[in-house]
């Protein structure tokens, strides 16, 4: 049987060269890059420019009724989504990074990584002309309440926390299920869901500037290790994120 085409990203950017395949960019480090090279992810980041259809290959133009900074034009950005849906026959769910949209969550990215494909799309400026987004009607996420220069670097934190969620990605097939926000846990009161924060970890040496390992962790008794490690993610929640823990 043939194997598993790999997920597929298409990033739309003025700014593709922050996807280059050289040591600059974030992806062609560590696990991303691990991954690409056992054709688990691709990604292909594609100028806009391209459609921009003027001669000074310009995408933006000044706000109307004023203000400061740049609007992305609704037409290149249209063009482009058009030409680069049309490089694969799998159909791409549409992702637009702003901070207007959905917050990123470890369930959303679980539920993205089950998709075969993900068209990106990378805002600049002061963003891009709304009626293109209404058009496209794309999934606005966002990474939280503030403002970066760019969706550049949310497409990029995007990939990295879909791809380690791939079959295959990781060392080992518990580590993402491990993570914070990963390990999910049922109240046995209220049977409802949690999503914890991780654990303490240690390693090798056993002490170090007069502080211990925890004992149970010396003990080989996994299922104390175990019980342990559910206790420190609950409490670790409950002083950092009791939000995760409220109704």
């Amino acid at each position: 049987m043939p194997a598993t085409p790999p997920l597929r990203f298409d990033i739309l950017t003025t700014f593709p060269e922050m996807f280059g395949d050289g040591p600059g960019c974030a992806l062609n480090s560590s696990i991303p890059s691990r991954a690409r090279a056992a054709g688990l992810v691709e990604w292909h980041a594609h100028n806009l420019r391209q459609w921009a259809g003027n001669k000074h290959n310009k995408t933006d133009d000044r706000p109307f009724g004023g203000g400061p900074g740049m609007v992305m034009m609704c037409q290149p950005v249209w063009d482009a989504v058009a030409a680069v849906e049309a490089l694969d026959a799998r159909p791409a769910a549409r992702i637009l990074l702003t901070p207007q949209g959905r917050l990123l969550t470890q369930e959303l990215v679980e539920g993205l990584a089950r998709r075969e494909r993900l068209l990106l799309i990378a805002g600049h400026y002061e963003g891009i002309d709304e009626r293109v987004i209404h058009a496209l009607d794309p999934l606005e996420v966002s990474l939280g309440d503030y403002v970066l220069s760019g969706g550049e670097l949310g497409a990029m934190i995007l990939i990295d926390a879909i791809t380690r969620l791939l079959p295959g990605a990781l060392g080992h097939e518990s580590s993402a299920a491990e993570d914070s926000f990963s390990s999910i846990t049922v109240d046995s009161k209220s049977g409802r869901a949690m999503r914890l924060l991780d654990c303490p970890h240690y390693t090798k040496p056993r002490e170090w500037n007069g502080v211990t390992v925890p004992d149970v962790l010396l003990s080989g008794d996994h299922g104390a290790v175990d019980r342990w490690r559910l206790e420190q993610r609950l409490a670790r929640t409950r002083e950092r994120r009791p939000d995760l823990l409220s109704d």
